[in-house]
């Protein structure tokens, strides 16, 4: 009988036999392998050992045998301890050394008052909240160059527009798939293939709906396109196999990209007149929203010039003063498409894509209402 069954728990402390030379506890269990024969082996004894109880024990800071057989080096001498039962005494912890903790360097301060811009940090925040923690301001401009791209492409669709409407089509299948793919950049979700095709393919149906049935039922052929492009849209999504949040933030750039893809149809409902004058303006606008001048005052001089050049269109296609206004109006949504192309620390895609084609997919729906009242 073990030492576990003859004594119960807690009770090993106050009921302690007499001390009594030392046993090895694993002494029967090699009986088993010896001779009968052969006298059994006098087992070493470690005079400093402190004594143990006879049996199977839960102690597992000292193991008498094999601890005396490591110090000696005299592993023959001991007994057989079966390999399932031995164990090693863990080695002594070394105090750690105490290491002061090093504090970043502070960033340096440039004449501006700000620091410079970090990439280290904390991974999960965006570029845009790490600018706002560091006092800097997460708008950026595109530029001379998007805004030399918007002013070609608008010249096209101006171009296109005196022509007819299969020749506006060409310049407006550019715009379309500009603005599909930039909305997509400009919310951080690239490569989205599928999105982007979606979105294009729903201006596509626009146009053709458009050209289909006429100007004069302009509404609803974008309106019943839009309304069918947000339908599948709506559908593709359930049937992912993403997360909740992923499918949410998929569904809504999905659906923004697609309505821009289908607004930008509004040109081609227009009339051409309208579309030469609010293209002309749209050129003029980022132009000189583009030169380096202050803020309030770029802004000044980008509408001041988009109403100048709407009064010099306007005196070539015939809409006359009235060209003023639809300038005008064409340079406020041009400004509000730079500046949404600009927000959240965008990247050069963002301003060759979203930052070109923004200004001009802005300002389609004021071409087509005010081009329907002028003209």
């Amino acid at each position: 009988m073990s030492s576990d069954q003859q004594y119960p728990y807690g009770q090993h402390d106050q009921q302690q036999p007499a001390p009594y030379p030392y046993q090895d506890p694993y002494q029967q269990g090699q009986g088993h392998h010896q001779d009968a024969h052969q006298a059994p082996q006098t087992p070493y004894q470690d005079p400093a050992a402190t004594q143990t109880w006879q049996g199977d024990t839960w102690d597992t800071q000292y193991q008498p045998v094999v601890q005396a057989a490591h110090q000696t080096g005299a592993p023959a001498e001991t007994a057989y301890v079966p390999q399932h039962m031995a164990s090693h005494p863990l080695p002594p912890e070394a105090p750690a050394a105490y290491e002061p903790q090093q504090q970043p360097p502070a960033p340096a301060v440039g004449p501006d008052g700000y620091s410079p811009p970090t990439t280290g940090g904390n991974a999960r925040i965006t570029d845009a909240q790490r600018a706002r923690a560091e006092g800097r301001s997460p708008i950026i401009a595109p530029g001379m160059q998007p805004a030399g791209l918007t002013a070609a492409l608008g010249l096209l669709l101006a171009a296109g527009a005196a022509v007819g409407p299969y020749a506006l089509l060409v310049p407006l299948v550019l715009l379309q798939a500009d603005t599909a793919a930039g909305w997509f950049r400009l919310n951080g979700m690239w490569p989205a293939r599928q999105g982007i095709a979606l979105a294009f393919a729903g201006g596509l149906a626009a146009d053709a709906a458009l050209l289909v049935t006429g100007k004069e039922h302009a509404p609803a052929a974008i309106i019943g396109a839009l309304g069918v492009w947000v339908l599948l849209t709506l559908v593709l999504q359930l049937r992912s196999h993403a997360g909740a949040d992923e499918r949410m933030y998929g569904l809504m750039a999905t659906v923004v990209s697609a309505a821009l893809a289908i607004l930008a149809t509004g040109h081609l409902a227009a009339a051409g007149e309208a579309v030469t004058v609010g293209s002309v303006a749209v050129a003029v606008a980022v132009l000189a929203r583009a030169l380096p001048l202050p803020g309030a005052g770029s802004v000044a001089v980008s509408l001041l010039a988009a109403a100048g050049s709407g009064v010099a269109a306007g005196a070539l296609t015939g809409i006359g003063a009235g060209g003023a206004l639809l300038g005008l109006a064409a340079g406020v949504c041009a400004l509000i498409g730079l500046r949404v192309a600009s927000y959240d620390y965008p990247s050069r895609f963002v301003h060759m894509t979203a930052g070109v084609a923004l200004p001009l997919t802005a300002a389609a729906p004021a071409v087509y209402l005010l081009g329907r009242a002028l003209v």
